[in-house]
């Protein structure tokens, strides 16, 4: 009874599904967030004719011949590159990336990694940081008497100071693009690491090689669409429901052929 194997796929699958809608959900309210999406491919065919053979009895040619699919299998759960909205804040740290690119940051390790989240923070020492403490690359010190700074689009991080109305450059941001940004690993925290199917990272000035820009006093919000999610999980639910009907018909006959015999 094939079926019973087909169908415990088909759940197996709706349940990935359902998992990676719940976790979209999770991060409605996380910043710079892309939402993930639970992608499928058929599995293996059973050849019983195969399309185009010579039928023995007559010598006709089968015209479609005779496969049966033994399932579905999970295929990827890629990022939906979506630009999220701006949301206003008015921090002089909070700064949102309008279009392509990623922040890169330095992990205790001394790896590169990068992120979309611009909730930046300042140590005790004046070190222009991420919520979780990583330096931002470069490295930028905020000195202890300025009175404000200012971030341009181009990334220039400038400083205010009360005895002196001119303004002093403390340095500039860059961003990181990718030829696939679909390839990276996430590592949690709004982490992402290089890997061979994203390419290496290719860093460069806000606004340039097809990258976005910086806005000072904004944070990107999630991409999630709650009412699609809403959507998408009822339809996983539905097809969970229905490969489930399937097992049961499938007991049901092999339930049947026994009571036969």
């Amino acid at each position: 009874m094939r079926a019973l194997k087909i169908a415990a796929t088909g759940m197996a699958a709706q349940q990935m599904r359902v998992e990676t809608i719940s976790n979209n959900l999770a991060n409605m309210s996380t910043t710079g967030y892309n939402a993930r999406r639970a992608e499928f491919a058929d599995l293996h065919y059973q050849q019983f004719a195969r399309a185009g053979a010579v039928n023995a009895s007559d010598g006709t040619v089968l015209p479609t011949g005779i496969q049966l699919g033994l399932g579905v299998r999970p295929s990827a759960v890629s990022m939906q590159l979506a630009q999220g909205s701006l949301g206003q804040t008015g921090g002089d740290l909070d700064v949102a990336i309008e279009g392509r690119g990623y922040l890169e940051v330095t992990l205790p390790n001394g790896q590169a990694a990068y992120t979309r989240d611009g909730g930046l923070k300042r140590t005790g020492e004046g070190l222009i940081v991420t919520s979780d403490g990583f330096p931002v690359a470069p490295d930028i010190t905020i000195p202890d008497d300025a009175r404000s700074i200012s971030i341009n689009a181009d990334g220039e991080v400038y400083a205010y100071f009360s005895d002196n109305a001119q303004a002093q450059l403390l340095g500039q941001f860059s961003l990181a693009g990718f030829a696939n940004p679909k390839g990276l690993e996430a590592i949690g925290s709004n982490l992402f690491v290089e890997t061979e199917a994203s390419g290496a990272a290719i860093v460069t000035t806000p606004g340039l090689d097809g990258l976005g820009t910086l806005r000072q006093g904004y944070l990107e919000d999630s991409s999630v669409d709650p009412v699609r999610e809403i959507t998408d999980l009822i339809e996983a639910q539905r097809g969970y429901e229905l490969n489930s009907k399937v097992i049961s018909a499938a007991d049901q006959m092999l339930g049947a052929t026994a009571a036969v015999r």
